[in-house]
């Protein structure tokens, strides 16, 4: 099964993916991790890991996958990046971390003032998600740029559902209208984790969603919190997120 993780900026999509990569892998599954938010320095130190080389620099570098983007695009011909199917035992061993059953890989990041905007990881995040499969006992775990603009460099086609992360704010909740609406354009299902629930929050945010598409809420915690204040590895166990991933590989979805 591959997840791909959305939501708005601090909606807590890169903490929802740490916990339930976590968790996934406490069942014994193969979990790969792809970090595809080009702004996003935490997400390893969630899981306990250091920041792997931009995979990126597996095919030279942004400027040459500008090239190629530039060389495809006149006469719409596929990029052809990859010369066969990845399986997950496929990814380069120097572009990963690794830690208790969690690799990660992140596509790329912005490191230097100037260098351009980051279009190229997300068509690279695209074709790596439609090239690469996961057979049984393995997981891949997305976690997106925030807001919708990978929907628009269409990385949801490689995937198998979206899961939106929603927390207790108006935009939030007018985002996951638009999401559940992209959604249908790509022919995924969507479902949403309702995050930073209160009991001041809940009802609220149960009526702005459809109902029939949470699949899990998350309250507030102080120990999460904390944690990424501090920039360090979350070990919370949640019943929420137990229940999520239950959820996931029971055929609830």
């Amino acid at each position: 099964m591959k997840i791909l993780i959305c939501g708005k900026g601090g909606s807590g999509k890169s903490t929802t993916a740490a916990l339930l990569a976590k968790a996934i892998a406490e069942k014994g599954y193969k979990v790969l991790v792809i970090d595809s938010d080009e702004s996003n320095f935490g997400l390893h130190r969630q899981l306990g890991m250091g920041l792997p080389d931009d995979f990126m620099n597996y095919i030279g570098g942004k400027k040459a996958m500008i090239k190629k983007m530039m060389k495809s695009m006149p006469k719409g011909k596929p990029l052809s990046i990859f010369d066969k199917t990845w399986r997950i035992e496929d990814v380069p061993e120097e572009y990963l971390s690794e830690k208790n059953g969690i690799k990660l890989l992140a596509i790329g990041k912005i490191h230097d003032f100037g260098e351009g905007c980051a279009c190229p990881m997300g068509v690279l995040a695209k074709e790596m998600l439609e090239n690469l499969e996961a057979s049984d006992k393995e997981v891949v775990i997305v976690d997106t740029d925030a807001g919708v603009e990978h929907f628009g460099r269409g990385v949801e086609q490689g995937c198998d559902i979206i899961l939106m992360v929603v927390d207790p704010s108006y935009e939030s909740l007018m985002l996951s209208v638009k999401i559940e609406e992209l959604a249908v354009g790509v022919k995924k299902p969507v479902y949403f984790v309702l995050n930073k629930v209160d009991n001041e929050s809940k009802d609220v945010m149960l009526e702005s969603v459809d109902q029939n598409k949470v699949i899990g809420m998350i309250p507030a915690n102080t120990d999460i919190f904390r944690a990424c204040l501090a920039g360090e590895e979350f070990d919370v166990h949640l019943a929420e997120i137990e229940e999520l991933a239950e959820f996931l590989f029971s055929g609830g979805v």
